[in-house]
C-alpha cells in the first residue's frame, strides 16, 4: 500500500488556514477594543467629570444670559442654543478628544505595544469611535435632562423629528471621530495636538451657529463655515428640535437634510482615506 505525506508547502499552508480560523473575528475584536477604551476614560475621574460637566455648565449659562425670543418667531433662545451647545460637545468629544487620545497613545508606546499584537488598525478605530459614540450619547442625554428640567426647553415632538436626532446624532459622532482619528494620525505629539485640535474647533464653535444665532454672522463666516462639518450637525439639530417657523431664520429657508447627509459623509470619506495614508504604530520618525 502506497501513502503520500502532504508537502512542506501544503502543511504551512494548512497551518496558516487553521491559525487564521482561530483568530475572533473584527467585529469581535472591535467591540473588545471598544470596552477597554471605555474602561480607561471611566477610570479617569477628573476627565469624566469635565467631559460630562460642560455643555451642562455651558447649557445653564446659556439659558440664565439669553433671554426673549429668536427674530420674533415666538422661539426662544434657550431652546434655539440647545441644538448649538450639544454639536459643540459633541465635537469637542470626537474630533478634540479622539485626536489628542490618538497622539497620546503614540507617545506612551501603547500602539507600539497593540503593533505586536493581532489588533488591525481598523478594530483600533471602531474602538475609538465606539467611547465617542457612548460618550456623545450620554452627554446629549445629561444636556437634554438638564434643560427639561432647569431650562424648560421642549423635546421633539414627533416621531419624524427623533428619527432626524438620530441620524443626525450617529452620522456626526462617526464623522468627526473619524475626523479626529485622522488629524491625530497627522499631529506630531500630545502637547502639539492639544494646539492644532483646539483651534479649529474654537473658531468654526463661534461661526457655525453655536453661540450666535447662524442667520446673523456675517456673509463671508457662513460661507466659510458651510465648508466644515459643525455647521450643519448644528443645523441638523436644530430641525430636530425647533419647529419650522424658525427656518425664516435659515439662511435658505431650508433644513436641507440633504445637504447635510452629503457634507457629513464627504468628510467621514475624506477622512478615512487620510487615516488609510498616515496611520502609523510607531512615532513620527523625526521625534
Amino acid at each position: 500500500m502506497i501513502t503520500t505525506q502532504p508537502s512542506r508547502a501544503g502543511r504551512t499552508a494548512s497551518v496558516s488556514r487553521t491559525a487564521s480560523a482561530r483568530l475572533p473575528s473584527i467585529v469581535r475584536v472591535s467591540l473588545v477594543r471598544g470596552i477597554v477604551e471605555i474602561k480607561q476614560f471611566t477610570r479617569q475621574r477628573e476627565y469624566v467629570i469635565f467631559t460630562f460637566a460642560l455643555p451642562i455648565i455651558l447649557l445653564v449659562l446659556f439659558g440664565q444670559i439669553f433671554h426673549g425670543e429668536v427674530d420674533h418667531t415666538g422661539v426662544s433662545f434657550r431652546q434655539y442654543f440647545i441644538a448649538g451647545i450639544i454639536a459643540s460637545g459633541l465635537m469637542s468629544t470626537t474630533f478634540v478628544g479622539v485626536g489628542v487620545s490618538i497622539a497620546a497613545d503614540r507617545d506612551d508606546g501603547t500602539l507600539i505595544r497593540l503593533a505586536g499584537t493581532p489588533l488591525q488598525p481598523a478594530a483600533y478605530f471602531a474602538g475609538k469611535a465606539i467611547l465617542a459614540i457612548v460618550i456623545s450619547a450620554g452627554e446629549v442625554a445629561a444636556a437634554l435632562a438638564t434643560g427639561v428640567a432647569l431650562l424648560g426647553l421642549h423635546l421633539p415632538a414627533t416621531p419624524a423629528r427623533w428619527l432626524t436626532l438620530g441620524w443626525v446624532l450617529v452620522l456626526a459622532s462617526v464623522t468627526c471621530t473619524m475626523l479626529g482619528i485622522a488629524a491625530g494620525c497627522l499631529v506630531r505629539s500630545t502637547r502639539s495636538a492639544f494646539a492644532v485640535l483646539n483651534l479649529p474647533y474654537l473658531v468654526l464653535s463661534f461661526i457655525s451657529g453655536v453661540y450666535f444665532v447662524f442667520a446673523r454672522l456675517p456673509a463671508g463666516l457662513q460661507h466659510v463655515a458651510a465648508i466644515f462639518p459643525l455647521k450643519w450637525i448644528c443645523q441638523g439639530l436644530r430641525s430636530a428640535f425647533l419647529p419650522d417657523r424658525l427656518l425664516a431664520a435659515e439662511p435658505v429657508h431650508s433644513w436641507e437634510h440633504g445637504r447635510i447627509a452629503l457634507v457629513l459623509v464627504a468628510w467621514l470619506v475624506a477622512s478615512l482615506v487620510v487615516c488609510v495614508r498616515t496611520f502609523r504604530w510607531q512615532r513620527h520618525p523625526d521625534r
